[in-house]
């Protein structure tokens, strides 16, 4: 099997990888992640992995295939990473009893090919009514960091999902499904 690389410092990712037996090593990229306004929401989570995959790929010297990923929140705008206690609150409040939809871009991308794809998934979510109690002992919690959205699905963030229509791993950070169909464009075959 191709040498794998994630390029990615998210927990979650890293879980779903060693949760489907891969071996892989991990590679962090540096690229800038950022919100073009001329593309859509689903051209930039898409192009923000395939930076990711780029950014990786010059870092090493092998052959490899890389596993880059970006995921956001769409509720009337796309939705990141809170940078504050205050956007985290403002964040949770908006979507507060509401539907919003969770997308990831992922991107494979084989450096001894130098050829990638990326794809997307959308999963729409529903939360729960939240008291203001609640949003803030959930962020003095410290999940909401480095989380799109400000919450994690898997942990104490279940508490505020009703429902949710799609794919599971899409909400984590990475949709298992799509990343075995993208993987096996490259020969690589999950199970």
């Amino acid at each position: 099997m191709k040498k794998i690389v994630l390029a990615s410092r998210s927990l979650r990712r890293k879980e779903i990888l060693q949760n489907l037996n891969l071996e892989f090593d991990i590679v962090y990229s540096d690229s800038q992640e950022y919100i073009d306004r001329y593309l859509s929401f689903e051209e930039n989570v898409e192009r923000i992995a395939l930076d990711k995959a780029l950014n990786v790929a010059e870092k090493i010297d092998e052959d490899a295939v890389i596993i880059s990923a970006e995921t956001m929140i769409i509720y009337e705008k796309l939705i990141g990473k809170p940078k504050s206690e205050q956007e985290a609150y403002d964040i949770l409040r908006s979507l507060s009893g509401k539907h919003h939809e969770v997308i990831t871009g992922v991107c494979v991308f084989d450096t001894g090919e130098n050829r990638g794809i990326f794809e997307h998934r959308k999963t729409k979510v529903k939360f729960v009514h939240l008291s203001d109690d609640f949003i803030w002992r959930y962020i003095n919690s410290g999940e909401t960091w480095e989380r799109a959205g400000a919450y994690a699905i898997k942990d104490a963030g279940a508490l505020m999902v009703e429902k949710i229509e799609g794919c599971y791993t899409n909400v984590m950070g990475l949709p298992v499904s799509l990343l075995g169909e993208m993987l096996g464009e490259f020969d690589i075959q999950i199970i």
